[in-house]
């Protein structure tokens, strides 16, 4: 069973000043595309392949899913649909790991044994090897 990788999109869209704020939906679309490569190489501290989802909220609702991305347009918050698939996850004996620099979401997510790495972990350049950055420990700005 594949590990699931699970990018909180509200934070890590917001992690780049990029004009983002402009076309919310245009930036999740972007972020959804850039994380279709994750699925087969992983990211820091989880090699691939790995089960990718993208939660999405507010004006980001209406994404659509990809090949090798599913994205989650939350009801509500999307904190709260990122911490229930971490629920589901340990309920299913499945490894878990959230993309996302919120300290709460990562309290959150780590009472349901889900690991934690940095919005950095997934923007990086398609081609760029996780293995290089280290064993997974936030980075810098990563909101640690």
């Amino acid at each position: 069973m594949r590990i699931l990788l699970v990018v909180d999109a509200a934070n890590v869209v917001g992690s780049v000043p990029d004009g983002w704020w402009r076309d919310r939906r245009g930036a999740n679309e972007r972020l959804r595309d850039a994380l279709v490569p994750y699925g087969e190489r992983g990211v820091a501290g989880c090699p691939g392949p790995v089960e990718t989802v993208l939660v999405v909220e507010g004006a980001a609702r209406g994404v659509e899913s990809v090949p090798g991305v599913r994205v989650e347009a939350a009801p509500g918050s999307g904190d709260d649909r990122i911490v229930e698939l971490a629920a589901e996850a340990a309920a299913a004996g499945r490894g878990c790991v959230v993309a996302t620099a919120d300290r709460e979401l990562r309290r959150r997510v780590s009472a349901y044994g889900a690991s934690c790495v940095g919005p950095s972990a997934v923007r990086q350049r398609p081609g760029d090897d996780p293995s290089e950055r280290g064993d997974g420990t936030p980075e810098a700005g990563d909101g640690t």
